[in-house]
């Protein structure tokens, strides 16, 4: 095993903890504003780092410039869907408060 295999098996290792944790709150978490909190890791860190670990275990190419392309957008985007989401539920939210009334 090389050292770029031992690598990308930890960076995909820390991607798949931080997909899995997401998951869980997501499950958890009672309220849509605290579940945008759970998907922010998940968009913003755990797909980056998976598609990092994949383009590093590809090695030098075209694969592993997609893959890292790939991974800049969801880096940037999912920060930006995750806002976009949060104005829609804020928008068409008819509680009270910002936690809501819903149980």
């Amino acid at each position: 095993m090389t050292a770029r295999h031992v690598v990308a098996l930890a960076l995909l290792v820390a991607a798949t903890a931080v997909l899995l944790l997401s998951t869980c709150a997501l499950l958890v978490l009672p309220r849509p504003y605290a579940r945008l909190h759970a998907l922010a890791p998940a968009t913003s860190l755990g797909a980056p780092l998976m598609a990092l670990a994949l383009a590093l275990d590809t090695g030098p190419g075209r694969g592993a410039v997609k893959l890292l392309v790939v991974g800049a957008l969801l880096a940037a985007g999912g920060p930006i869907t995750t806002m976009a989401i949060g104005r829609v539920t804020v928008a068409t939210d008819h509680s009270d408060g910002p936690e809501g009334g819903h149980t």
